[in-house]
């Protein structure tokens, strides 16, 4: 992988993940199933997904979207001997309020016992985050985001500063307005992307532009994932002639499992 430094310690790689989520590895569902409590959630991509794979017999979709733990998937990364940066809970919320904080606590232990990798967890249920977070361990692999869709939802930011996670990033997806003033002190990371599926909203060149000018100025790597449309890839990912595929430096690289 060709890759550059930046400021802040930004890497910038050359080529995409394994993953269909172009800032991960892999994913990992201990929980699956959610519900909507903002605008983002509007036309939620695991929501439709659940569907579709509900339709298809997968018995992990056996109750659709409506959350589920899944306690034999909690040992997966465990099993994976690589190191790879893991998307927690891609198709739920880890921190929704119908999942115990015995079992939030169960998965950060995991998190804890995996140090070879890098855990990206993300919410949209900050209260919650910050409600839990002072009972739970966290090792320096585990990175905390929440999602941040206009800027009547920036509040979550508040939440998630006080969190003593390693890296600390925004998931501005779906970009649903303009933010002139995105709260990025004690940010390390932001990603930025327009909505995907049947009714997605457009979003607009001049609102990524904007928060892209901000993580310049306060020297934050920037991530550009998608424009959006009919499909994720539809509209590309090219801003102003390039991809923007900068990422945070972890505090320390995951070693090999063992070594």
């Amino acid at each position: 992988m060709n890759q550059h430094k930046g400021p802040r310690g930004i890497v910038t790689t050359a080529m995409g993940n394994h993953s269909a989520i172009e800032w991960t590895d892999a994913t990992w569902n201990p929980v699956t199933g959610c519900t909507k409590i903002s605008p983002g959630c509007k036309h939620c991509y695991a929501e439709r997904l659940a569907e579709r794979l509900q339709a298809m017999g997968n018995p992990r979709y056996r109750n659709a979207f409506a959350l589920t733990l899944h306690p034999d998937q909690l040992d997966l990364p465990l099993r994976w001997r690589q190191p790879k940066q893991i998307f927690v809970n891609s198709m739920s919320d880890l921190f929704h309020e119908a999942v115990p904080e015995d079992y939030i606590r169960r998965v950060f232990e995991v998190m804890v016992k995996a140090e070879w990798h890098i855990f990206q967890v993300l919410t949209k249920r900050a209260r919650r985050l910050a409600e839990v977070a002072p009972r739970l361990p966290w090792p320096p692999n585990v990175w905390q985001g929440v999602s941040v869709e206009n800027a009547s939802y920036t509040w979550r930011v508040a939440q998630l500063v006080k969190m003593p996670a390693a890296v600390r990033f925004l998931s501005v997806e779906p970009l649903l307005g303009a933010i002139s003033q995105l709260p990025l002190d004690g940010i390390d990371w932001v990603i930025v992307g327009g909505e995907s599926g049947p009714g997605h909203r457009p979003i607009q060149p001049e609102w990524v532009r904007d928060i892209r000018a901000q993580c310049a100025a306060a020297r934050i790597p920037f991530f550009f994932k998608q424009w959006g449309g009919r499909t994720p890839k539809a509209g590309g990912r090219m801003l102003d002639g390039q991809e923007w595929n900068e990422m945070p430096r972890p505090s320390r690289p995951p070693a090999r499992a063992g070594t």
